[in-house]
């Protein structure tokens, strides 16, 4: 008895016979993205037609720090500010003397090997006090500004959400607070707390929000119109929740920039209110504090002015350069996106 060889498979074009569409394919080997067999005889599950929410995160964060890496302006920025940090952090070791000690025998004393800065008028160490004055500094900017962009953020995308009165009233009330003279409330405000740097995170946080929360309210009025923002509206997400998974993820990139400007933006009015005479005081130090305090003897004592405000430069254009380096990693039709 002979045995014919079976007929190739031949594709019929689709919808070819209507009994196909209702036909099983348990015969039918499934190929995976690596191009082998899934398994025989069992239909797709769930998970391998739908690519998982975290893989798609990290392809995207993957993709932005490629771009970011490409940037070498960016990166010098980025090294610069990482070894600001690591001053700020572990540069107290390296001296034996606190920014609160005081040296008799050394009184405004220029750069020596005892003192690497050289001493003020009162014998404190400059070197230790740049140190701690960088760390008061750094956290003061990084908090003001993680709280401006939490309460920007909440604020004008709730008032996009919800609309009507409620927009109607968080706009009315943002108008207001932006023609109010906030330099002058920061001024009352830390004059009658003494100058403690938590105050000021306080006042700095809370009228820092507005010109940003603006913002976000004109972008996320396109957003809430979206069929993700919809569906969970009608799925019956308490709308804190839409809000803080459908809306506020998707203006990550403008909050991740503004991240970064707003801690350039924080050391700088720190530095003009320690400059003026409002900021931290005594015996707290910043680096706005010692430019205070070193402009007042540059002829004399120029060093008291020039390591301060050095330092006070690599940190808001080593922040800039980060900021631009990320403007053009999370928009990809920069120039750096589109060569990714």
């Amino acid at each position: 008895m002979v045995t014919l060889p079976p007929e190739p498979n031949r594709r019929e074009p689709w919808p070819a016979n209507r009994r196909n569409r209702a036909e099983p394919t348990a015969n039918v080997p499934l190929v995976s993205e690596t191009g082998g067999p899934i398994a025989d005889g069992v239909g797709p599950t769930q998970e391998s037609i739908e690519v998982p929410v975290a893989r798609r995160r990290r392809g995207r964060l993957r993709l932005i720090a490629t771009r970011f890496a490409r940037n070498r302006t960016a990166l010098g920025g980025l090294t610069v500010f990482v070894l600001l940090v690591l001053f700020a952090l572990f540069g107290g070791l390296l001296t034996s003397y606190s920014y609160s000690d005081v040296d008799f025998a050394a009184l405004g004393v220029p750069p020596s090997p005892e003192h690497w800065f050289g001493t003020n008028d009162a014998g404190n160490d400059l070197y230790a006090q740049v140190v701690h004055g960088l760390q008061r500094s750094l956290v003061i900017a990084v908090t003001v500004s993680l709280g401006t962009i939490v309460i920007a953020a909440f604020v004008g995308a709730g008032a996009a959400y919800f609309g009507g009165r409620v927009q109607a009233v968080v706009l009315g009330l943002l108008y207001l607070l932006l023609v109010v003279p906030t330099f002058l409330i920061l001024a009352l405000i830390s004059s009658r707390t003494g100058g403690d740097w938590r105050w000021l995170i306080v006042v700095l946080t809370l009228t820092g929000w507005m010109m940003l929360a603006r913002v976000i309210h004109s972008m996320a009025q396109s957003i809430r119109e979206n069929d993700y923002v919809r569906a969970a509206r009608y799925l019956g997400e308490p709308p804190l929740v839409i809000i803080a998974r459908h809306i506020v993820p998707n203006l990550a990139s403008l909050l991740v920039i503004n991240f970064a400007l707003g801690v350039v933006a924080t050391v700088l009015a720190e530095t003009a209110l320690s400059f003026l005479g409002f900021g931290v005081q005594v015996p707290d130090v910043t680096l706005g504090s010692l430019l205070q305090e070193g402009t007042g003897t540059l002829t004399s004592s120029p060093w008291l002015f020039y390591f301060p405000a050095g330092t006070l430069v690599l940190l808001t254009v080593s922040m800039a350069l980060i900021a631009d380096g990320l403007r053009d990693a999370l928009d990809p039709t920069s120039s750096a996106g589109a060569h990714a």
